[in-house]
C-alpha cells in the first residue's frame, strides 16, 4: 500500500493535478490532504472537488479554517488577509461547510495527520526546530504523524532526544516516533518552486519526499487575472 501525503496545496490547480498524475505514475493506491486545501492562488474551489473526489482523509488548515468564516479572526498578513477575502468570495456555500466540517487531526491506520501542531493543533502554531517538534511528540500516540503548516519539507526523529533528520528516503526504525512535514503541493517555500510531497511506502516503511514540475506561468496567470496580488504569482516562481 502506497499513500501519498499531500499538503498546503492553497488553490493551485495546476501543481494539484501534476501531483496526482506524479503520485498514480508512483503507483499510490491511498491518498491523505494535510490541509490548507484553499488560500492564496486562483483555484480554490477547484481544488476543493479534487481532494473530495478522492474520497480520502482530510484535516483542517487554518486558511481552509478562515476561509469557511464570514470574516478573520487569525492575525493574517495583509498579503494572506486579501487572498483569504477573496477565496470567500469564489467558494460555494457547500465548499465552505465541508472545509468548516473537517477535523484538526485524525488517525489514518497506524499514522497520525495534522495541518500543525499536535498539542494545540487548533492553535497554528509552526514547527521549525526540534525545540517546535518536542511538543507534538509528547501528544503523538502513534510513530508517524505527518504535517504541514510551513511550507518546507523536513522531518524529526525522537528517540533518546529529538533531533532533525534529512528527508529525501526515510527509512522507518521501530522504537523511535518520526514527525515528517510533507512540503507544500501549491506554494513551496523552501527555495524550490516545484511542488512538494510524500509518499509513505507502508509494506517497506518508507516515507520517500518528492517534487514535481508544474505549469507555473498557467497558474502565474490565474493569479493575476484574477486580480490577486502580484507577488502571489512572483513567489511561486521564488519557491518562498
Amino acid at each position: 500500500m502506497r499513500f501519498a501525503i499531500l499538503s498546503d496545496i492553497h488553490a493551485n490547480l495546476e501543481a494539484l493535478e501534476a501531483v496526482l498524475a506524479d503520485a498514480r505514475a508512483q503507483a499510490c493506491t491511498h491518498f491523505v490532504c494535510l490541509g490548507d486545501v484553499v488560500g492564496y492562488n486562483a483555484n480554490p474551489s477547484e481544488c476543493v472537488k479534487l481532494i473530495q473526489e478522492l474520497e480520502c482523509p482530510v484535516v483542517k488548515g487554518n486558511h481552509d479554517e478562515q476561509a469557511s468564516i464570514v470574516a478573520s479572526t487569525e492575525g493574517f498578513n495583509e498579503l494572506a488577509e486579501e487572498a483569504i477575502g477573496w477565496t470567500r468570495e469564489n467558494l460555494s456555500a457547500d465548499d465552505k461547510a465541508w472545509l468548516a466540517d473537517l477535523r484538526l487531526t485524525r488517525q489514518v491506520r497506524d499514522f497520525t495527520i495534522v495541518h500543525a501542531t499536535l498539542d494545540t493543533p487548533g492553535q497554528w502554531g509552526y514547527v521549525f526546530n526540534d525545540l517546535d517538534a518536542i511538543a507534538s511528540f509528547t501528544y503523538q500516540h502513534t510513530a508517524l504523524c505527518f504535517f504541514g503548516h510551513t511550507h518546507w519539507p523536513t522531518a524529526f526523529v525522537r528517540d533518546d532526544n529529538v533531533r532533525r533528520i534529512p528527508v529525501g528516503q526515510i527509512v522507518l526504525s521501530a522504537g523511535k516516533k518520526y514527525f515528517i512535514n510533507a512540503g507544500s503541493v501549491g506554494q513551496p517555500r523552501d527555495r524550490d518552486w516545484r511542488a512538494a510531497y510524500c509518499i509513505f511506502h507502508t509494506d517497506r516503511q518508507v516515507v520517500e519526499q518528492r517534487r514535481v514540475k508544474y505549469d507555473l506561468q498557467t497558474a502565474q496567470k490565474k493569479i493575476r487575472a484574477a486580480g490577486l496580488p502580484d507577488r502571489l504569482a512572483d513567489r511561486l516562481a521564488m519557491g518562498r
